[in-house]
């Protein structure tokens, strides 16, 4: 077994196009799964994120494919023999693009298929032929339901983070999809934490897998530097611009548990003078695609993100992820720290953990068999503190952010005509009441001249008498001629 790519005895093209990636030396996954693979046996992969699987499993597929390789540019002559499957759009189309370089000098064609976006181009596409087939469960039934693939002629199949599309619920769309393939095939199953569904998965779809288990189940990353401070809801945003400024950090990952919780940080720290976007499910597949290319270019320094992100995205060279809430899953938290860190570079992880997130904090120690230590959160000086509800206090005075530009500048530094505002609003006089409008409200109470005097809503209806034991506000009954008389 060799650790170096240019003793893997690969065909020309895929060696070619390996090299101008600048792989050399395997990572322990890549190491034992490609051997493996290249034999024609299932696997079973665990390796913690970012370790290279794509290359692990797709390397190998497309080397025994190469027999199939023909220039023809009839469809039938480019039948799909391998499908990967995976649980979000962003993952397929990052290892759509992984494939679709490893293959640029083969004359085996790829695609990809996912949800949020107009089915005819992806159909165009199919129709053409490809060998190489990447998709997210639901978009795939809909192109087969639609005829517009056919799938007995794979030979392959890869479920790639397997425990994620278990944990979204995508286990009857999976049974469908390979109730349509052959059952005479190579299953690859991979998957960053084994758990006992993910096992019974493997005992239904897999037959006779190899297990390669290159860390511990569960495990995080032991380059990857892990911090869990106690900080208060209404500290988070303060806590977050601290570690950024004394990490000298240009960019991180910002987790939070729901859309809208994503959002509305995504704009506050966007007022507070960070290049932010957010990425979560309820954008359009064009508004994530963006978010992730101006992230990776540089453009925005924080992608605030819900778990859509935390599997799989390979992002280099992203230096810290910030829990700003504590995943609900402990899975998820090593999912997301697996964001940096990635292939053997390190990396910061940091949780703010509130009162209230206690046991969670409890179900990641359990998970990772790691105990954790709460570390306090000081804050200098000159950080400006943020509450919940968005107002910055700069030591002095309290104002509330984002109503006007350079909300986070000190006061000697505020544009002049908001000083100046400031200094009328709390500076100026106490201005007095506007006058009432009614002078009888302004009058001092006067007590009646006939102290015995009958009160008014007494006073009979008409002519001023009173009717005895009987309310003005009582109506009289009318007098009505009886048609029969009473005996």
């Amino acid at each position: 077994m060799t650790s170096s790519f240019s003793n893997l005895s690969l065909a020309e093209p895929l060696a070619r196009a390996v090299a101008e990636m600048g792989y050399e030396t395997m990572t322990p996954i890549q190491e034992q799964a490609i051997p493996v693979v290249l034999q024609g046996k299932d696997v079973m992969g665990a390796a913690q994120t970012g370790t290279g699987k794509t290359a692990a499993f797709a390397l190998p597929l497309l080397q025994r494919m190469m027999k199939h390789e023909n220039p023809s540019t009839s469809p039938a002559r480019h039948p799909v023999r391998a499908l990967v499957l995976l649980p979000t759009r962003e993952l397929a189309v990052q290892v759509a693009e992984q494939v679709k370089l490893y293959a640029k000098y083969t004359n085996l064609n790829s695609a990809v298929v996912f949800g949020g976006m107009d089915m005819k181009p992806q159909t165009l596409e199919l129709k053409k032929g490809v060998e190489v087939l990447v998709a997210t469960p639901g978009r795939l039934l809909d192109h087969i339901e639609a005829k517009n693939t056919v799938l007995n002629q794979v030979e392959y199949v890869v479920l790639d983070e397997a425990d994620r599309m278990l944990d979204i619920g995508f286990l009857p769309d999976l049974q469908r999809i390979l109730s349509y393939l052959p059952k005479q095939r190579i299953t690859l199953l991979f998957s960053a934490t084994f758990s006992p569904e993910i096992k019974r998965l493997a005992a239904s779809f897999l037959q006779d897998p190899v297990t390669i288990e290159v860390a511990r189940s569960n495990a995080t990353a032991a380059n990857v530097e892990q911090h869990f401070y106690s900080v208060g809801a209404d500290d988070k945003r303060r806590a977050l611009h601290q570690i950024l400024k004394a990490r000298g950090m240009k960019q991180a990952f910002v987790f939070v548990n729901s859309k809208l919780g994503c959002a509305k940080l995504a704009r506050s720290l966007e007022r507070e003078g960070l290049k932010t976007t957010a990425l979560h499910g309820d954008k359009s597949q064009d508004e994530r695609l963006k978010a992730l290319e101006s992230f990776k270019s540089g453009e925005v320094d924080l992608l605030v993100c819900t778990d859509v992100a935390a599997r799989g995205l390979d992002i280099k060279d992203v230096p810290a992820v910030f829990n700003f809430d504590v995943p609900f899953n402990a899975e998820d938290y090593v999912h997301r720290i697996g964001r940096t860190g990635r292939a053997g570079a390190s990396g910061l992880a940091v949780s703010f953990v509130a009162g209230s997130d206690q046991r969670l904090v409890a179900d990641i120690e359990k998970l990772i068999k790691t105990k954790i230590e709460l570390e306090p959160m000081e804050f200098e000086e000159d950080t400006p503190r943020i509450s919940q509800q968005g107002r910055i206090n700069d030591g002095r005075r309290m104002y509330r952010d984002g109503e006007e530009d350079g909300a986070l500048l000190p006061e000697s530094q505020q544009p002049r005509e908001r000083t100046e505002r400031r200094e009328r609003r709390e500076y100026l006089p106490h201005r007095q009441p506007a006058a009432s409008r009614d002078p009888f409200f302004d009058r001092p109470y006067e007590p009646s001249a006939a102290p015995d005097a009958q009160p008014s809503w007494e006073a009979a209806a008409k002519g001023g008498a009173a009717r005895s034991g009987v309310s003005a506000n009582i109506k009289p009954k009318k007098k009505i001629a009886a048609l029969f008389k009473s005996s």
